[in-house]
């Protein structure tokens, strides 16, 4: 008899939400070092955000789909202007759970290739921060969201999403990168989350460098905008639909 994997970040989520603020997920990754996640840094309000996501929230439009929302602080800092049409998705039953308790209007449990409902509307933003095009997994889920996101997305609708180049991870003493040209693209990375004793199900994360993506984006029939760059490698990019909605594509 098969179980679900453990909700490890939804149980640091309603820990959090339920007053045990030092709670804290421990991340292991396959291309940096052992290191904690606060569970405090999903409950950002707007002053604690990185430019990057003020950024993007200001450059909000419309519908607003909000996908791998966490404990749902962007929805509700869109809320608080005045947006009368956000929906929050996570994957996480613990994060949904967290994002109805704090007053999300609109929230729904499922990955990132669910389909639009015939009777939903589609959106004019589709918003993905904290690294969020990683939720794609690999450059093949990156494409296949991006054929996906067509149909969720209304004319001339917009994805506003950050990513990272991790490509310092690979420099030598010297300065140079020192890849494996025979391996998997080095921003694909693997995951596993650990908390209170248990270890989750390692899963796929993508870390896109921007040429990359401009050439995926541009393939799939996007304008491609970026809109600012932090310090630590973080970009943010605006990828515009070009010819409309098209209902058919998946």
């Amino acid at each position: 008899m098969s179980h679900e994997a453990p909700d490890l970040i939804g149980q640091a989520l309603l820990d959090y939400q339920h007053g045990h603020h030092a709670a804290a997920l421990t991340v292991q990754c396959s291309a940096a070092d052992e290191e904690a996640l606060p569970a405090a840094y999903f409950f950002r309000i707007l002053l604690a955000m990185p430019e990057l996501e003020r950024q993007a929230l200001d450059e909000c439009r419309g519908r607003v789909l909000d996908l791998g929302a966490g404990a749902g602080c962007h929805s509700l800092e869109l809320q608080s202007r005045g947006f009368t049409d956000v929906k929050a998705i996570d994957h996480s039953a613990g994060a949904v759970q967290v994002m109805q308790a704090r007053g999300v209007r609109q929230v729904a449990r499922h990955d990132i290739f669910a389909p639009r409902a015939p009777q939903e509307a589609p959106y004019d933003t589709i918003l993905m921060l904290m690294n969020g095009l990683g939720l794609a997994g690999t450059l093949e889920g990156l494409d296949r969201f991006l054929a996906h996101a067509r149909t969720l997305l209304a004319p001339d609708g917009q994805i506003l999403a950050t990513s990272s180049d991790i490509s310092y991870l690979y420099e030598d003493e010297d300065g140079a990168l020192v890849f494996n040209l025979n391996g998997p693209y080095y921003g694909e990375v693997e995951y596993t989350f650990q908390y209170k004793g248990q270890s989750g199900q390692p899963f796929p994360w993508l870390f896109i460098d921007a040429s990359l993506l401009e050439d995926a984006a541009r393939q799939a029939g996007y304008e491609v905008d970026f809109l600012g760059e932090d310090e630590g490698g973080q970009y943010l990019v605006r990828l515009t639909l070009v010819g409309g909605f098209e209902a058919g594509i998946e």
